[in-house]
């Protein structure tokens, strides 16, 4: 039961039967009702025209024995006075109830002059009257011929010409009413569970429809899951719904998702293969040098253990960036840190020139040793290619504080001018490992650039050469 109803269709199922039937009882109480009211409306109508019939007869002086009364069964009369005394009744009416007078036989009446029949005193008007106020109504019974039903009672009050008042009790029969609500309520109890099994029949059937693609997404991830095969996709339906876009955004996600995981195993690749050499170059001079100590390279194995230690140390700051390592708060001036990172650098190939505009505000927020390594990766890059100069320079525009690396060498050209920060990339594949280094040196300077909310391009430089151009937000300024 708990796996049933813990489906979506289930649950849709049941949540859209039971709101079409509470909606369904809410509307056939309404109906039932006003069907009640409205009939009950035409029983009252019935017998106030009955009542007052009679009460226009007693007006005009008939006799309360002459008074033509409807048949008992159709409309049951009563006529009584202040005193509860019945003076007139249908000639058929057995029994009575809900007029406050259960009397069905008139007891023998009093004298002429009283019962108002008498019209000849010169007190007594020539015509009774009978009252404008509105008739009450009342629900009883009334038996005649031997069956007894339900009515609705009409009180009208009428004077005599006499003067005396008298009180008309007049029915109409409730049988139309209740065989109506008898039938529409039949009609209800049958026809509602009928209309909920269709309601549940058709929602069941069309939201399995409308979930039939979410089940293939489902089987599809399921498959995925197990094989581990990040290339297959889940299908998607030709719709424009909501199961469209998720089957779309899975994809997508699929689609991100496989390509990180082949980043992350080309980047395991690349590393292993860039720490494959210098580790076998330091073993083969050790292993000579246990051998031949004479013959041992103390200078080449220096060398390699310096270049294993920096491709290590790059290693672990991508590691580190791709975990999401943020950039820090720390302020400082970016131009002062250009100028003591390159006072530090006495083993370069050719001098650095700095240029900083006078009283530049290079104040940036941020991760200060982050930032000297991009300084470095950007000068090593710059060392390697530049023929007889390297430049940097601090700028400030548009409210961001720009660093400028710039080279006379041959530059990048346009169409390699983004693939050169893609890691372990090196454009010149026929130079040497020690000289090119291991190939990620821009790309670890395009991660904390981004990290710390600026960009990293390279343009042509004035000299013919490559300009790398680092552009990070003022402190103080949104990122």
């Amino acid at each position: 039961m708990r796996r049933l109803f813990g489906s979506v269709r289930a649950r849709a199922t049941l949540g859209a039967t039971v709101v079409v039937a509470v909606a369904l009882i809410a509307a056939g109480a309404a109906v039932l009702l006003s069907l009640r009211a409205d009939l009950t409306d035409q029983a009252d109508t019935q017998a106030d025209t009955a009542a007052r019939n009679v009460a226009a007869q007693i007006a005009a002086g008939i006799p309360y024995d002459a008074l033509e009364l409807p048949d008992a069964e159709d409309h049951p009369v009563q006529v009584v006075d202040d005193d509860g005394r019945l003076l007139a009744a249908s000639e058929d009416l057995e029994a009575v109830s809900g007029t406050g007078v259960t009397a069905v036989r008139p007891r023998p009446g009093p004298p002429a002059q009283e019962d108002g029949t008498d019209a000849g005193r010169p007190d007594s008007p020539a015509v009774g009257e009978i009252s404008d106020d509105e008739p009450r109504h009342t629900r009883g019974t009334a038996t005649a011929d031997g069956d007894t039903t339900a009515y609705r009672f009409a009180a009208v009050e009428a004077t005599t010409p006499g003067d005396v008042t008298v009180t008309v009790y007049a029915g109409a029969p409730l049988d139309t009413e209740q065989g109506a609500v008898r039938t529409a309520l039949t009609t209800m109890l049958i026809g509602l569970p009928v209309l909920l099994l269709t309601v549940a029949a058709v929602t069941w059937l069309v939201t399995r429809r409308a979930l039939k693609p979410v089940e293939g997404i489902r089987v599809e991830m399921a498959a995925i899951t197990a094989s581990q095969d990040l290339a297959r996709r889940v299908p998607e339906p030709a719709t424009h719904d909501e199961v469209a876009r998720l089957a779309r955004t899975t994809n997508q996600t699929l689609a991100a998702l496989q390509e990180a995981v082949e980043r992350q195993r080309r980047f395991v690749a690349d590393a292993s293969h860039e720490l494959r050499s210098p580790i076998a170059s330091l073993r083969t001079q050790l292993e000579v040098g246990a051998a031949h100590r004479e013959l041992l390279d103390l200078e080449g194995a220096v060398a390699d253990t310096v270049r294993l230690q920096g491709l290590a140390a790059d290693l672990l700051l991508l590691a580190r960036l791709d975990a999401g390592e943020g950039p820090g708060e720390g302020r400082f001036d970016l131009a002062a840190l250009v100028r003591e990172e390159v006072l530090q650098r006495t083993a370069d190939r050719l001098p650095v020139e700095v240029a900083a505009e006078a009283e530049v505000e290079a104040e940036v927020t941020g991760s200060r040793g982050q930032l000297v390594r991009v300084l470095a990766n950007l000068l090593d890059n710059a060392q390697r290619h530049a023929r007889t100069e390297v430049g940097v320079r601090v700028r400030r525009t548009d409210g961001a504080v720009v660093l400028e690396v710039t080279d006379d060498g041959s530059g990048v050209p346009a169409a390699e001018r983004e693939r050169i920060f893609e890691r372990f990339v090196r454009l010149d594949d026929a130079r040497s490992r020690d000289d090119g280094g291991a190939g990620l040196g821009l790309a670890i300077a395009r991660d904390v650039a981004v990290r710390h909310g600026g960009t990293l391009v390279v343009r042509d430089a004035p000299a013919g050469g490559a300009r790398f151009e680092l552009r990070l937000p003022r402190q103080g300024l949104p990122r």
